[in-house]
């Protein structure tokens, strides 16, 4: 999995600097020359629709999503446990809402032939299609973890769920700083 949200990371760092670098460019050139690329605004609008699912899928996988940590840490293990599960269910199951969601618009776009209402007047199906790919990267290890999840639960493995599930304890976090930092 760590092979999956670096290659995931490097698509969407990658997306967001050409993305940067474009806007950059518009905007110079819009103050200094009074002349526009066109469609800066559309390729904003594809870049942020394929890497918010990256992005997703990158937290999940990587814990790094935002818990709030002060009443779990003074329920009894069990209870974390019960918690955790319930947060990569939920998860789990907005992952596959979204991609239902994701699949029916692209089926739309494809039965309509559905064009972009901007200068360029792109076949939504393009990219829509990357959008949908991008959807799968999330859902996918977000079905996953649901499967992991559910097959802890059937065996009451509270201790595994909080261990493989639960947020990071302080010197958990402290050790993977450490060990980053002495690796660069």
């Amino acid at each position: 999995m760590q092979r999956y949200t670096r290659v995931a990371s490097l698509i969407f760092g990658v997306m967001m600097l050409v993305l940067s670098a474009a806007v950059t460019l518009e905007t110079l050139l819009r103050k200094l020359f009074s002349f526009s690329l066109g469609g800066v605004d559309e390729l904003s609008g594809y870049a942020i629709a394929l890497g918010a699912p990256l992005a997703f899928a990158v937290a999940l996988l990587e814990r790094s999503h935002i818990r709030i940590n002060l009443l779990y840490l003074k329920l009894a293990p069990k209870r974390q446990a019960m918690l955790d599960a319930a947060a990569v269910l939920s998860l789990g199951a907005l992952a596959v809402f979204l991609l239902f969601f994701t699949v029916q618009n692209v089926l739309d776009t494809r039965q309509y032939q559905s064009i972009a209402q901007t200068p360029w007047a792109t076949p939504l199906i393009y990219p829509q299609a990357l959008w949908l790919i991008a959807m799968l990267a999330f859902a996918l290890p977000a079905v996953w973890l649901m499967l992991q999840v559910l097959n802890l639960l059937a065996r009451r493995d509270w201790e595994g769920l909080r261990k493989r599930f639960g947020p990071e304890s302080t010197e958990d976090e402290l050790k993977a700083e450490l060990d980053d930092l002495q690796r660069r």
